[in-house]
Parts: structure tokens; C-alpha cells; sequence
């Protein structure tokens, strides 16, 4: 486990999930961390209790990312009640799986306002709110390796936050900041499972070098190593986190 002692982290969308075994492992590490939640404040409060009750510090503040007012208020609260923000990891998404012919107009902006336009406004304020010599971490997807008919639009909105990466690498490099996209592969969250069969997800576990479907605490283990110190150097990349699946 990485040193994260008082590292102050914001982990959007991490009522649940991926995000939520991201906050829980973080605050493991020594990190306080502000638990951003959209509309799922029994299971943000119960991740909260949950890092508490460990002996951790944690804050649980509701935003939508897709709202640049309530992103502004996000960094507020946060810097409010901590003093400071050290990294950012952008969790927050959505994923809608229909094939173009299919997806709605209100499909496709809903997946780009807060995949997309989320991370766009949490790094327009990181950019001059986030801590000296900080880190971000923003989600992107393995999916975009390979080609899954209904997966279009969705892999669209992560290929732009890994464009997005690339660039605010360069921007906010002066401060001493890294930055840096991390795609996981399949994982066993309702996100990820729901509507999916028995079937369908054994042949998406057959295509990783290990036979099975990554747990949250795979992903939420790498998550901790570019937060650190140690992952300093690292920067403007896209880093794959899918068992060897492509």
C-alpha cells in the first residue's frame, strides 16, 4: 500500500463502485479523502461511515460534474473543510450501450455532458485550485482498444478524456502536477454487469490474460500507486488496467 498521509483527495463519483473502492483504499493509504456523490447520498454517507469507523477522515459534498457551478462549489466545500486539494481523480461516468442507429439524441449528450464536460470542468478549476505539485487521475476505458458494436458513443467520450489528459499535462506541468488516464478493463460493478448475462461476461473474462473479470480493488490498488509520490514522473499517459486483455 502506497503513503498517501495527508494527501487531501477528491474522488468524484465514488458513492459506488469502482469510485467507492477508490475512496475506501485511498483513505487505507493515509489520504483524506472528499467522497463527490450525484444523487446516491445514502451510499456516499455509507462509504464515509465506512472509512471513519477505519480510523480514517473522510467528507461526502454532492455535485453533479456536468454543472460547472456545482464543480466550483465542490472545490469549496472541499478546500473549506481541508485546506487544500492534492489530487483529483475523476471518477464520475455514466455508460449507455446502444448501437448508433439507436442511441438518442438525449443519450449522447447525457454520456458527454458528464463523462466529457465532467472532467472538463473539474480540471478547468484544477487547474488553478489544485495544490502545487499535486496529481490527476482521469477514467477513461479498455474498451477503447477494441471494437464492441452498442459501445460507439461510449468510447467516444473516454477517447476525448484521454485527448483531454494529454494536453492539460503539458498546461499544468509547471506546477509540478501530473496527469494521467487510467482504463480499466471489464470489472464486476453493477455499472459494468448490469444487463449483461452469464454468458456475455464469462467471454469478456476469457480475454484477459487471467481468466476472469477485474475486482474494484484492482483497479482502486493502481489508483493509490499514481497518487503517490512515487508515480511523480509519470505523466500524460494512458494507462491500462485490464489483466492483459488487450
Amino acid at each position: 500500500m502506497q503513503n498517501l498521509t495527508e494527501k487531501v483527495i477528491l474522488v468524484t463519483g465514488a458513492s459506488r463502485g469502482i469510485g467507492a473502492a477508490v475512496a475506501r483504499s485511498l483513505a487505507a493509504a493515509g489520504a483524506k479523502v472528499i467522497v463527490n456523490y450525484a444523487g446516491s447520498r445514502a451510499d456516499a454517507e455509507n462509504v464515509v461511515s465506512a472509512i471513519r469507523e477505519a480510523g480514517g477522515s473522510a467528507l461526502a459534498v454532492q455535485a453533479d460534474v456536468s454543472n460547472p457551478a456545482q464543480v466550483i462549489r465542490l472545490f469549496d466545500e472541499a478546500i473549506a473543510q481541508y485546506g487544500r486539494i492534492d489530487v483529483l481523480v475523476n471518477n464520475a461516468g455514466i455508460m449507455i450501450t446502444k448501437q448508433i442507429k439507436d442511441t438518442t439524441d438525449e443519450d449522447f449528450s447525457r454520456m458527454f455532458d458528464i463523462n466529457v464536460k465532467g472532467v472538463f470542468n473539474t480540471l478547468r478549476e484544477a487547474a488553478t485550485r489544485l495544490a502545487d505539485n499535486g496529481s490527476i487521475i482521469n477514467f477513461s476505458t479498455s474498451v477503447n482498444r477494441i471494437m464492441i458494436p452498442g459501445y460507439a458513443s461510449y468510447v467516444a467520450t473516454k477517447a476525448a478524456v484521454e485527448q483531454l489528459t494529454r494536453v492539460f499535462a503539458k498546461e499544468v506541468g509547471s506546477r509540478g502536477i501530473n496527469v494521467n488516464s487510467l482504463s480499466p478493463g471489464p470489472t464486476n460493478t453493477e455499472l459494468f454487469t448490469q444487463g449483461k448475462s452469464e454468458e456475455a461476461i464469462a467471454r469478456l473474462a476469457g480475454m484477459s490474460a487471467f481468466g476472469r473479470i477485474a475486482e474494484p480493488e484492482d483497479i482502486s490498488r493502481i489508483v493509490c500507486f499514481l497518487a503517490s509520490d512515487e508515480a511523480k514522473w509519470i505523466s500524460a499517459q494512458n494507462i491500462g488496467a485490464n489483466g492483459g486483455m488487450a
